[in-house]
This record gives C-alpha cells, structure tokens and sequence, in this order.
C-alpha cells in the first residue's frame, strides 16, 4: 500500500487552552454584565473539553448550557438561527433531534473550520447570546 498520508485530512483542533481562553473571555463578558452563567466548551465531535458554572448559577444550566453547544457544533450554526425560526412561526424546528431552539450556542470556528462550540446558560436569551459571542471571539 502506497503512504497513506495522501488520503488523509490535516485539520485544526480545538486545544485545552484554546477552549479554556474561550472561556475565560464568556466568563469576564458574564461577570461585565452582572450574569450568572454556565458556559461549556465542546470539541467538533460535541464532547465536553471545559466547564464552568459561576457561584449562584443555577443547575439546570448545566444541561442546557452543554445542549447549546452540542447544537451549535451539530449543526453547524449558532442557536440564535432556530430561535429566531420558532419565533417567526416555524415551531416545525422544535422537532430537531437533540437541538435546543434558544440563543447561547455559537460555534467556534477557525480559518473557515468548526472546532467546537461554545453554550451558555443561565441569563436570559439575549444575554446568553451576547457571553456565548464574546468567548468564540477569541477564535476571530
């Protein structure tokens, strides 16, 4: 058999302190704005690399903070797009095996690549958005 390098694909990967450096960034834009929050961190292949949940962070923002993410990597997209959806009259999106239809998932992405997502929880919608934005930033 030939070198098998040349069927191969050489991709980024989301790095330990690439996906801790995202979420020191959620956390300081939480902090800014007074929220309490969970923020998750997931590779490409939607498993969990960092978690946080700030004192007086509810725990059922765990879940859903992990749920934005698996979402956002999933597809491909951040969570705002299926609530904007839901909201202008495509409840149709609720249906999506394993997606959460609410603003807080982005993906992270380099040089045009998802490595993982970025969800946060625990704000409102909004503000949820606004922390999970300001973490995949430090990616560009």
């Amino acid at each position: 058999m030939s070198d098998p390098s040349n069927l191969l694909a050489t991709r980024p990967a989301l790095t330990l302190p690439a996906a801790r450096a995202v979420l020191a960034a959620a956390r300081e834009a939480a902090l800014r704005h007074g929220h309490a929050v969970c923020i998750a961190v997931l590779d490409d292949g939607g498993h969990l690399v960092c978690l946080e949940r700030l004192d007086g962070t509810q725990i059922g923002s765990i879940e859903i903070a992990i749920l934005k993410a698996r979402t956002a990597v999933a597809f491909r997209r951040g969570t705002a797009v299926f609530q904007d959806a839901v909201d202008g009259g495509r409840p149709t999106l609720l249906c999506l095996p394993g997606a959460i239809p609410l603003d807080g998932g982005v993906p992270l992405a380099w040089r045009g690549e998802v490595l993982g997502a970025i969800g946060v929880s625990g704000a409102d919608e909004a503000g949820d958005g606004a922390i999970a934005r300001a973490g995949a930033a430090v990616l560009g």
